[in-house]
């Protein structure tokens, strides 16, 4: 069930550059069908609100809920203006800003491990990024890959600090923000036409419905039952299967020096999450 998971995660990008509209448009609609599913499964299995009992952490939720809607609509636009390859290298940056400011906010020791991962995903970003960068600079598509980043550590950081809210109830309440924040950005630039909608239809249900919804279901429900190590391992799986998918549906391709770089972003933001997961279980 968890690789199934990643792997539909890993197929985002595919799918989303099948569908012909705006990318905070493609987000209001995906975050729209997936949380009408995941509340429906919530409940379905019994789920109640424990959420309303603690305010602080339906704070928290709503931040992170607020970053992925965010983190989600810059990712969109990258896919559309640089690919599926970049942008997702540049969006698996997001746990190493979590590894780098963890000392500050959850307290954890900075150890060499994690300097050393920092400095791995340091050293990737300039081979996958280096002739561009000499070129002309950061790109749009690279510039949206790194905010979608930035914004995933956010998502990520909130999320941690809602301790007493946890598994399908989160996932749900994240996205049912994620959806708000996205149709009003939506209702700002403008709401896609029920044409277009229609014409679209069937990728737009398969990533609402199936990549989002059933991969959410799946991953959350999945990883209660699993050790945290091999969260962490096998997470890896969804960068590695966006870049196959890619070079497979897409004929995207890296150059050896950017797979090179791609080994040492997914090898150094891997190394710092395997390291805490290997403590907390020897813990």
């Amino acid at each position: 069930m968890y690789i199934a998971a990643l792997c539909l995660f890993g197929s985002n990008g595919v799918v989303a550059l099948n569908i012909a509209l705006e990318s905070y448009q493609i987000v209001m609609l995906r975050t729209l069908i997936a949380s009408i599913f995941l509340c429906l499964a919530y409940f379905v299995s019994g789920g109640r609100m424990r959420a309303l009992e603690y305010k602080k952490d339906m704070a928290c939720i709503a931040v992170s809920g607020a970053a992925m809607g965010i983190s989600w609509i810059f990712l969109f636009e990258a896919y559309v203006l640089a690919g599926v390859s970049i942008p997702t290298l540049a969006y698996y940056c997001g746990p190493v800003v979590v590894m780098a400011l963890s000392p500050f906010i959850f307290g954890e020791k900075i150890t060499i491990l994690k300097i050393a991962g920092l400095g791995s995903v340091a050293a990737g970003m300039l081979l996958v990024n280096g002739a561009e960068l000499q070129s002309g600079g950061i790109s749009r598509g690279l510039f949206y890959g790194l905010a979608a980043a930035l914004m995933y550590s956010f998502m990520v950081i909130f999320n941690k600090k809602a301790k007493n809210v946890t598994g399908l109830e989160n996932s749900a309440m994240q996205m049912c923000v994620a959806c708000a924040v996205s149709t009003v950005y939506a209702v700002g630039k403008g709401l896609p036409s029920i044409a277009g909608v229609i014409e679209f239809a069937v990728p737009v249900m398969f990533l609402g419905l199936i990549n989002t919804g059933v991969g959410c279901y799946l991953y959350f429900t999945s990883i209660q039952k699993l050790p945290a190590a091999s969260v962490a391992v096998c997470g890896y799986l969804e960068p590695l299967s966006a870049l196959l998918f890619s070079a497979v549906m897409l004929n995207e391709t890296l150059s050896c020096a950017q797979l090179l770089g791609a080994a040492l972003i997914i090898g150094g933001a891997a190394m710092g999450e395997l390291l805490g997961a290997g403590l907390k279980n020897r813990r």
